[in-house]
């Protein structure tokens, strides 16, 4: 029995001290807690990287992680009416969802200097658009071309061949519909009217009708069809008699623009392309409808040693037209241009069409259309780099305000980041427009040049 007290002795010596190792584990179990929250505390802060300060690292910025998280980011670069989807999403959608984050980050680390609050709201609202518009923006180019101007070789050669300038004029029934007030052959007929007006003194013109006779009806196919006339045989241009011919026909019938390209050809048989220059103009509204190869004429020219070469002005056509049209000029070594109204007609005629020395002036400097698509180019690039900063400086604004409002940041703290992100708009801004300007100066410049020596071109041609 002795012996058994003494067992028991031991054994809770034995169970105190286990018990007593086990309760001072679990004491410093506990102590350990605090220092590992402090820790992670301080890793989160870690992850929080310091927002760009220079331009260049602005334009490397990635997205904030709450703006790629919860946003699409092209909804920031939308302008006119559409950027309204953009601030309805922000206020509807994403503002209450930053704000409960805002609110739980900044209730645990109350004590963060101006720089880290500005540093946090980059790392979670700011853009990541600069990069891809920047690059687009410094690759930007205006697209203008110098054209080829003719050389002084050129022209010797020229001066040595005189010109022959014929006239296609399409009087098919559909030149008599309504355009602007007028018919189509109205005003096909005062555009060449002034056409060739311009050619030079010892050039020989002639124009040619063709549809002019009967009618577009079935039983008037044969005789419409067969009907290509030379009203104004090939001579040089005399005022009086030339508005004579031209007057002479009305539109009527169908369209054999094959007939009239063989026709053309067959005047020209006299006339070798080593003494001339022959050159065929067509106005046209449509395609063949008299069951001739127009292609097969037109290319036929070309490979005879008359080489005619054609050129065609679609005028008002559709898009099947425009393709047979586009192959007649293509296979005849000419120029097809299409125009839809009068105006475009009178000045494609009297100035694409305008023969100096022995050839076509299709030349031109930088046209308004070409202004007008380099303008838009840049705006396409240019907004969008203005909206994402201003996208990100809002949002920014809106959390510093949150912020203060629910006393998580002082007024002094929001004082001082609000001027930090102005700051740094400013900064974006201003580059983004230094190079925008420097752009658009390039392409001005370009501009000027080019129609400046074309003009000089122009004029010297006039003048001799």
């Amino acid at each position: 029995m002795h012996l058994f007290k003494k067992v028991a002795m031991i054994v809770f010596i034995l169970l105190l001290v286990v018990t007593g190792a086990c309760s001072k584990n679990q004491t410093q179990s506990d102590e350990t807690t605090p220092s590992k929250i402090a820790k992670t505390d301080v890793k989160v802060e870690e992850e929080t990287p310091p927002a760009a300060r220079t331009v260049e690292e602005m334009i490397d910025q990635k997205a904030g992680v709450l703006i790629e998280e919860h946003m699409d980011q092209r909804l920031e670069t939308l302008e006119s009416w559409d950027r309204q989807q953009y601030l309805d999403f922000i206020e509807q959608t994403f503002n209450p969802i930053a704000e409960k984050e805002f609110k739980s980050y900044f209730t645990k680390h109350k004590n963060l200097t101006s720089e880290q609050i500005y540093d946090y709201l980059v790392y979670t609202l700011g853009s990541g658009n600069y990069k891809s518009y920047y690059e687009k923006l410094a690759d930007y180019e205006h697209g203008y071309v110098m054209p080829e101007l003719p050389n002084g070789d050129n022209k010797v050669t020229t001066e040595q061949k005189k010109m022959n300038t014929l006239v296609l004029m399409d009087a098919s029934g559909s030149m008599n519909e309504i355009l602007e007030g007028r018919t189509k052959m109205e005003q096909a007929k005062e555009a060449i009217s002034e056409f060739v007006t311009s050619i030079p003194e010892d050039t020989n013109v002639s124009l040619i009708a063709y549809g002019h006779v009967g009618s577009s009806a079935n039983s008037d196919k044969a005789n419409s069809c067969s009907s290509v006339e030379t009203v104004y045989p090939l001579s040089t241009y005399q005022p009086k008699d030339f508005t004579t011919s031209i007057n002479s026909f009305q539109a009527s019938g169908w369209t054999p623009l094959a007939g009239a390209i063989s026709k053309a050809g067959e005047i020209l048989q006299a006339y070798p392309s080593d003494e001339y220059y022959n050159q065929i103009y067509i106005v046209s509204d449509g395609v063949e409808t008299c069951d001739g190869d127009p292609v097969t004429a037109a290319q036929k020219l070309q490979s005879q040693n008359i080489k005619a070469k054609v050129n065609i002005i679609g005028f008002d056509v559709d898009n099947e037209g425009q393709e047979q049209l586009k192959q007649v000029a293509n296979s005849g070594g000419g120029e097809y241009i299409t125009v839809d109204n009068p105006t475009e007609l009178e000045v494609q005629i009297t100035e694409k069409w305008k023969p100096t020395l022995g050839q076509l002036v299709w030349t031109q400097g930088v046209t308004l259309q070409q202004t007008v698509d380099a303008m838009e180019r840049m705006n396409e690039i240019y907004n969008p780099l203005y909206y994402a900063s201003s996208a990100e400086l809002n949002r920014i604004k809106h959390a510093v305000y949150y912020l203060n409002k629910e006393k998580l940041i002082s007024d002094d703290a929001e004082n001082q980041v609000l001027g930090i992100a102005e700051s740094m708009e400013d900064i974006r801004n201003n580059h983004f427009l230094e190079l925008k300007e420097k752009k658009e100066l390039e392409r001005e410049q370009a501009k000027d040049e080019i129609n400046t020596k074309v003009e000089e071109w122009r004029q010297q041609w006039q003048e001799e």
